[in-house]
């Protein structure tokens, strides 16, 4: 999926709540060792800092040099671009080696990969026994009575711009392959689900559907989806340009070790 969001990457990078820091405590007790961390598709960090605040190390890669542009500076973290023309042996030993990864995250992109050849990889790099994968991501935000339903209607006429593989975040991760034994949190057909509550102004609603790829891709066509007749829509539903709001993204976990 490289360049899919290269062109929003400065939008993205604003838009995307932050995930709350109970997650990766939970996900640091799961693991014996908080040595080595591998945060895959880390577009601009956000992840990649929560976890860095458990792990001595961060290994945050990504296929779009363009977010990685906007990725936040932490000592702990190491970002590392990994176009598609990197083999696996080539990127496992920029990670750590076989048998040396004590926690693997995938924030809202496990649904772009290959995941055959990812979870191939999953295998070698986590540590045994011990390491553990967790996969989390978000599809839908939960505002009010008056916005909800106009937010659903945009997002049916996004659906025709999306790449195929979106259909497992709209499922939810149900229907996402998952091979790895649970360790409580989700496992494959059954994910968690989990809420993130936030303060979101106006304009952040709007950063957050112009960084979906679909809009892009829709603009590209010559279709304008968040045209200025949208934006009065959704701006009328929200109660003014002005107006902060508590909004909630509807998120969901999965998390194993290798069987």
């Amino acid at each position: 999926m490289a360049g899919l969001f290269d062109k929003q990457a400065e939008i993205y990078a604003d838009a995307r709540p932050t995930y709350p820091r109970e997650w990766y405590q939970k996900l640091a007790a799961l693991t014996p060792r908080q040595a080595l961390a591998w945060d895959v598709g880390t577009g601009n960090g956000q992840a990649a800092l929560g976890v860095a605040e458990h792990y001595q190390q961060v290994i945050a890669t990504d296929v779009s040099e363009s977010q990685l542009n906007f990725a936040i500076p932490h000592s702990r973290v190491r970002y590392i671009h990994t176009p598609p023309s990197t083999s696996d042996d080539e990127l496992l030993a920029m990670i750590g080696g076989e048998n040396s990864i004590d926690l693997i995250t995938v924030a809202q992109a496990i649904h772009w990969l290959d995941l055959p050849k990812f979870y191939s990889l999953v295998n070698r790099a986590l540590r045994k026994p011990g390491g553990v994968i967790a996969a989390w991501g978000y599809q839908a935000i939960q505002v009010g009575p008056t916005f909800d339903p106009i937010l659903e209607k945009f997002l049916d006429a996004t659906l025709p711009y999306w790449n195929p593989n979106i259909r497992y975040l709209f499922d939810q991760y149900k229907t996402l392959p998952f091979p790895f034994e649970s360790v409580g949190l989700g496992s494959e057909g059954n994910p968690v689900a989990l809420d993130i509550p936030k303060e979101v102004s106006f304009e952040g609603v709007l950063g957050i559907l112009r960084s979906w790829s679909a809009v892009t891709t829709a603009k590209e066509q010559g279709v304008e989806l968040l045209s200025a007749g949208a934006v009065r829509e959704f701006e009328r539903a929200w109660g003014g340009t002005k107006l902060a709001r508590n909004v909630v993204y509807k998120a969901f976990m999965l998390a194993g070790k290798v069987k």
